[in-house]
């Protein structure tokens, strides 16, 4: 035995997992897993561990595995912004599901600061489960919630490499669609309004737009290409600047509806129609989208559906922990109205 091990040893009451984490080599987590009897820990690390608690001397606390092993049934929802139609309809749709199967929910509202709080709770199990709508890449803080196993569940982004379930619609599908139904009309002076370069919302979307555009010989320039970041004012503001410049656009893709409102009332502020002025194409079909002062064409995601399963998906999950991952991707279709025609702008009308 090391003197680092027969130090430890000398106050059994006072070895933890992180002790013997140390020990073994991995992290904290890994022990929890070995713990809890997790499959997904291979028989070389669980020896390592198994090796390490021996040598230690460590005993699982009773009381902290009976608090591991309770439900508190309350569950945490994440949003980037709850004045947001689209978060609205998703937030409406889960909190019915949720609370139909007898679960509170807590709501965490906008920024990173949400996001930590949300998974501090997930730590110390004042929730049984967090789903988020607004994760985004390269977050160390929901990875290492991830690999400790923590019940969560993302909607309406997709991490790569996360391991963990997520719920989304082909997003690609919906980029393309839009290009296509331009091409289609005749429109070659496209723009782009996208949202936060890290949300893969935004990015699948204008990735396959501006690569179908492009494939069709009318590639979209720089300065047609906007981060209006799904907010309304930035939309605005970007498509009044746009439509006075000298290479206006003749159709503008928002990748979301609530910039595509933006978009649309810049258009009546310089006197405009959307439709025989610029075309103008959203992204969600909330239901505003359909009302007669916006009369929006957009992509029909179905976002009440997607809520529905990525509630059940977090319950499934929360009784049973060692399910497989499960990534479920719902298609997109296009619904035509009013803020599409077929004139394009004419700044001599």
């Amino acid at each position: 035995m090391n003197e680092e091990t027969q130090a430890v040893r000398q106050d059994r009451c006072m070895v933890t997992s992180t002790d013997v984490a140390r020990l073994a080599g991995v992290s904290q987590p890994t022990v929890s897993r070995v713990l809890s009897g997790s499959t997904r820990i291979s028989g070389a690390t669980r020896m390592r561990v198994l090796e390490a608690m021996d040598a230690l001397g460590y005993v699982p606390h009773a009381g902290a595995q009976a608090m591991r092993t309770s439900l508190t049934h309350t569950l945490g929802v994440v949003v980037d912004d709850v004045t947001n139609p689209f978060y609205a309809e998703v937030i409406d749709e889960l909190t019915r599901e949720l609370d139909a199967a007898g679960n509170r929910v807590v709501l965490w509202n906008s920024g990173a600061e949400s996001h930590r709080d949300a998974l501090h709770a997930i730590r110390e199990r004042s929730v049984d489960g967090v789903i988020f709508t607004t994760a985004t890449e390269g977050s160390a803080e929901l990875a290492a919630a991830v690999e400790a196993e923590s019940p969560i569940v993302l909607i309406n982004r997709v991490v790569e490499g996360l391991d963990c379930d997520q719920v989304a619609s082909d997003n690609r599908s919906g980029g393309r669609l839009v290009a296509d139904y331009f091409l289609e009309n005749g429109f070659q002076r496209a723009a782009i309004l996208m949202g936060m370069a890290d949300a893969s919302t935004s990015k699948e979307r204008a990735e396959a737009f501006l690569s179908r555009m492009a494939e069709a010989g009318y590639p979209v320039p720089a300065g047609r290409r906007l981060r209006g970041d799904f907010s309304y004012d930035a939309s605005l503001r970007l498509s009044r600047d746009m439509m006075d410049a000298t290479d206006h656009p003749d159709a503008i893709f928002c990748v979301s509806d609530l910039m595509a409102f933006g978009a649309l009332d810049a258009l009546r502020s310089l006197t405009l129609r959307a439709g025989e002025g610029c075309w103008v194409v959203g992204y969600d079909d909330v239901e505003m989208s359909s009302w007669p002062s916006f009369d929006l064409t957009t992509i029909k995601q179905p976002s009440r559906e997607m809520a529905r399963v990525g509630a059940r998906m977090l319950m499934e999950r929360i009784k049973n922990p060692e399910l497989l991952t499960r990534r479920v991707e719902f298609r997109c279709e296009l619904v035509i109205r009013g803020s599409t025609g077929h004139a394009a702008y004419n700044p001599s009308r």
